[in-house]
């Protein structure tokens, strides 16, 4: 066989020798491991639900709200009074005590109170805590009838606490929102990371495979030494590019690690490449019909709107208050004693009823008006929050939309990118069978077509990052109930 020969035959032999295992062909092949089961997007939710520490962090928001609103309601706690008088020198040496239990009511802000009086020594007639050896029981009630009747500052901080309850909803909910939508755009970062690895590793594996041929070619003689240096030049730069993918794909798992979390511990857990889930979920083209009805929703469901609305209503009672403060006092109340035992001074009954009336003007009012002029504001500003934030909804949804969409059609023509690629790779390996190209031409051209299938996965990963993004625009992932 003359040399002319051998080398006409060369590329069809290295063709054939890519992929071959020359050295155990004959050996039995290894039965494969059970793959283990690749993480789903649901059990990284799943975790970040249960387990991922800022989301348990933001619940305790409901925590302090409920806290505040206990606390408010201790403006109407039962209170206890109780104090007495002594008369240290003078002519009159009489001393008094009481003990007194006063309940604010929660309703026209009034209160009633009872309990017992009592008085020793000598006390001059017009004084009203004079009572008999045996005491005297108390029993009244005030209630105002202009200010501080429909509502006053107890009643409004309690009011303001419970609006603070329902505050902590919105507010947890867009932190959970948040967390999904990270979780899920590191999911899938995650999962285009291990699948550019397997390409990686699989253009490796080709120029081994075909180092391995050129090697034996070179020791008949049949090909040029610096074939196979080029060959090992071209294997050491794919290692360098699997070790770069390798790298890329633990950065992403440890960023996954984040919002994975073992159920008992919520310790992070860094997902295993056999993981990997081995395809992307399925990717429907954006409907475009459905967009409107998708802004529609996000106006309900989205928190923003909510929270602005119920920090209005907040400010509103701020506004009530400060009207209320406009008005004078005017108090009105009854009080009702009997004295105990037969022992009484002649000049009192048995039982006495005393009504009382109190009326205040403050000329100026100035910190009521204030507070009006500023609640005042503040409702403006919030109303053109709202306009807004209900405007920034809808663009939130149109642009994410707008990239779900343009993501989907560059998901497309990367496809067809792969396509066209893989036809010239396969031409050019025909063309090297029948001699009419050299190995330099087959490796641009299979280096084209990695190119491509990589392009093809962040195709793939900027779509599901976008519905990711388009789903977190519309609330589309918000539980009906925020809480534990």
């Amino acid at each position: 066989m003359t040399v002319k020969t051998i080398s006409s035959l060369l590329p069809m032999m290295l063709v054939l020798c890519a992929g071959l295992d020359l050295h155990g062909a004959d050996k039995p092949a290894p039965q494969p491991k059970p793959r283990p089961q690749a993480l789903l997007l649901s059990e990284v939710l799943a975790s970040v639900q249960g387990q991922y520490p800022p989301y348990l962090a933001a619940l305790i928001e409901m925590d302090m709200a409920n806290g505040r609103v206990r606390q408010a309601l201790g403006s109407f706690d039962l209170n206890l009074n109780a104090g007495g008088t002594a008369s240290l020198a003078g002519y009159y040496d009489g001393n008094t005590g009481y003990a007194m239990l006063e309940q604010p009511l929660p309703f026209w802000g009034g209160s009633v109170h009872g309990g017992y009086r009592l008085s020793s020594g000598y006390l001059p007639n017009y004084n009203k805590d004079r009572t008999g050896v045996d005491g005297e029981t108390v029993i009244g009630f005030k209630i105002p009838l202009l200010r501080d009747g429909t509502i006053d500052r107890r009643r409004a901080a309690l009011w303001q606490a419970q609006i603070d309850q329902e505050l902590a909803d919105p507010i947890i909910l867009r932190q959970y929102l948040d967390f999904i939508r990270a979780a899920g755009i590191s999911y899938y970062t995650w999962v285009a990371a291990g699948q550019r690895l397997t390409l990686a590793e699989e253009l490796l594996r080709v120029a081994k495979d075909r180092d391995n041929a050129i090697a034996e070619q070179v020791r008949k003689g049949a090909s040029a030494p610096v074939v196979q240096i080029d060959n090992r030049r071209l294997v050491v730069s794919r290692e360098i590019a699997v070790v770069q993918a390798q790298r890329r794909l633990q950065a992403t798992a440890i960023e996954l690690s984040l919002f994975y979390r073992t159920r008992d511990t919520a310790e992070p857990i860094i997902p295993a490449r056999s993981r990997v889930p081995s395809t992307f979920p399925a990717h429907p083209r954006p409907d475009d019909a459905q967009m409107t009805a998708d802004i529609a929703k996000a106006a309900i469901f989205r928190p923003e709107i909510r929270r602005i609305e119920l920090l209005m209503e907040k400010t509103g009672i701020d506004r009530r208050l400060a009207k209320n403060n406009l008005l004078p006092s005017l108090d009105v109340g009854v009080e009702a004693g009997q004295f105990l035992g037969e022992n009484r001074p002649k000049d009192l009954e048995r039982n006495e009823v005393e009504a009382k009336i109190e009326f205040k003007l403050p000329l100026q009012r100035r910190e009521a008006k204030g507070r009006m002029d500023m609640a005042d504001a503040t409702l403006a500003r919030l109303e053109q929050e709202r306009l807004f934030t209900r405007d920034k909804i809808s663009a939130d949804v149109r642009d994410s939309y707008s990239a779900l969409d343009a993501a989907f059609d560059t998901l497309r023509m990367t496809r067809l990118n792969v396509d066209l690629a893989r036809q010239l790779e396969q031409a050019e390996t025909e063309r090297l069978k029948q001699g009419a190209t050299d190995l330099l031409a087959l490796q641009i051209r299979e280096q084209a077509s990695f190119d491509a299938r990589v392009l093809e996965v962040d195709a793939l990963a900027e779509y599901f990052r976008a519905q990711t993004n388009y789903r977190a625009a519309m609330a589309a992932d918000a539980p009906r109930k925020v809480g534990r």
